[in-house]
């Protein structure tokens, strides 16, 4: 039986990851902001669960989230906020605290949980939920977006320098997840707009929570650093796009076309 912190466990894909583990029979430690949430989630789950609710935008408390954790096997660190800020109205303490959630507490805790495994001489297996806006940014979401790109890098990072130590480092990419979020509600047009993908479909918590799953066990026991996109194909491609001719170009023999 591993033991398996999830941050962000109070709702949405966090709550689907803790449920995934949880079914396996594992050892559930959950963090969340939302102490009530939090309390909720952790009631539902058939296995021991410890609660540590805090805020991941305080440093101390994110530095100190494993070592009160007790022993971890598995690290996920599934917190972000994404609030829709138009650039225009940006401020310091609005972007900072993106950041401070986003990426700063995920880095904090893959340290405290890389120093904890290279003194006890054991592996263990971290994986970031990072986002499709890491690689394509959109409007009121700069700082969200930012952060996603250099939680990508910090996942890249830490798995160089923690893989002599036994220690994998990966993240899960999610598409549009139908998620019913007080915390980080969206609207119904931004939601059509952004689920469009080649498989046709939005996506679900659970399967987000089955690749991470797969990235934190043994089956994925080779792979480290990588960055694995849970998004229907979009990032692929746009599948709903129309030909950009009108009907089939033919091309005769000899000719070249030119884009």
């Amino acid at each position: 039986m591993r033991t398996v912190l999830v941050t962000g466990a109070g709702g949405g894909i966090g709550a689907a990851i803790a449920r995934r583990f949880a079914a396996a029979g594992d050892r559930l430690v959950l963090s969340d902001l939302r102490a009530a949430e939090l309390s909720t989630v952790a009631g539902q789950l058939p296995t021991e669960v410890v609660e540590l609710p805090g805020d991941l935008a305080d440093a101390e408390y994110a530095e100190g989230l494993v070592e009160r954790a007790g022993p971890v096997d598995v690290l996920v660190n599934a917190a972000g906020i994404y609030p829709a800020t138009p650039l225009l109205d940006l401020t310091a303490a609005i972007w900072d605290r993106v950041q401070d959630v986003n990426v700063r507490a995920a880095l904090l805790t893959t340290v405290a949980f890389g120093r904890a495994h290279a003194e006890a001489g054991t592996a263990g297996a971290v994986v970031n939920i990072s986002s499709g806006a890491a690689t394509r940014a959109r409007p009121g979401a700069a700082h969200y977006a930012t952060s996603k790109a250099a939680l990508e890098m910090v996942t890249k990072a830490c798995a160089v320098e923690l893989g002599p130590h036994g220690i994998r480092v990966n993240a899960v990419s999610p598409g549009f997840v139908t998620v019913d979020s007080d915390a980080n509600p969206v609207t119904e047009a931004y939601a059509a707009a952004v689920s469009v993908n080649p498989l046709g479909r939005r996506g679900e918590p659970r399967e987000i929570a089955d690749a991470v799953f797969w990235l934190a066990g043994p089956e994925a026991g080779w792979i480290t650093g990588a960055v694995l996109r849970v998004d229907g194909g979009s990032t692929a491609g746009a599948a709903g796009l129309p030909l950009h001719w009108a009907g089939r170009t033919p091309v005769q023999e000899g000719e070249e076309t030119h884009v």
